[in-house]
């Protein structure tokens, strides 16, 4: 096993690729999600390589266009099938004994795979779909409304957090903003883009696993918008958006293993 690092075309441009060599004739295309570069938070998307390439799985990773040390313009997920296209090609072309390709997405990575309908790839497993009905996730921007709803129905049933509102402990404004935007991030998640993953998936004719991360908020939004009873749903206890936490990391691996053995 060895890793390589190059640049591959998509048009005119260069995007930048990693490749971790391995025997096996089933590939894994990882894709980066929101603004993340191929290494993942944390190196976590360079250390699932490198575990699913010792198992025997070549790993392609890639910056898409105006992400990381790729070129060109970040138009958002959106846009991004040329640069998931561009990388399946290029990956075919060094793994030319790799003869079916399962792709792996995190959070707006999945959904743009949802949309495109997992054109060319054999299987999906989907991490966590961003629902939410904004160009890009942010850390600037309000949680899911389905997180937001959570999280004030627990602070109001907390007997200490209800003495604090009525002694002025807590910002009003600041409630009224949340309350504000359970409302309306609802609004916005019930919106075209959840129909359109919806009919995008529903093309694929191939395996598909959705795992949801319990800890997370865009997880947690996703099954308000989603069937909860999907047979395709598996949770992961505990898990934070990127599956950070040791025994956490391992299961997500593990998943993906067993998406590549099928």
């Amino acid at each position: 096993m060895s890793r390589l690092h190059l640049t591959f075309a998509c048009g005119s441009l260069a995007l930048a690729g990693t490749l971790d060599t391995a025997p096996g004739h089933t590939g894994l295309l990882m894709i980066s999600g929101g603004n993340e570069v191929r290494s993942g938070a944390f190196s976590g998307q360079a250390r699932l390589a490198a575990a699913v390439a010792r198992a025997g799985f070549p790993v392609f990773r890639f910056d898409r266009r105006g992400v990381g040390d790729s070129e060109g313009e970040n138009r958002g997920f959106r846009s991004s099938r040329r640069d998931i296209a561009s990388a399946l090609e290029a990956f075919r072309a060094l793994a030319p004994d790799v003869e079916r390709v399962i792709a792996f997405g995190n959070c707006d990575a999945a959904s743009a795979l949802m949309l495109n309908g997992g054109d060319g790839f054999a299987g999906l497993v989907l991490s966590n779909p961003w629902t939410f009905e904004e160009t890009e996730p942010s850390s600037q921007s309000l949680p899911p409304a389905a997180a937001i709803r959570e999280r004030y129905a627990q602070k109001l049933s907390n007997p200490k957090e209800v003495k604090r509102l009525l002694s002025g402990g807590v910002s009003l404004r600041k409630l009224a903003r949340g309350l504000v935007g359970s409302v309306t991030g609802a609004r916005g998640a019930e919106g075209k883009l959840i129909e359109e993953m919806r009919v995008g998936l529903e093309s694929f004719s191939g395996p598909v696993a959705i795992l949801l991360a319990t800890a997370d908020r865009t997880a947690q939004q996703f099954e308000k918008d989603w069937d909860p009873s999907d047979a395709r749903i598996e949770r992961c206890l505990g898990a934070s958006h990127a599956y950070v936490e040791p025994d956490q990391a391992e299961w997500l691996t593990a998943r993906i293993l067993h998406a590549l053995r099928l």
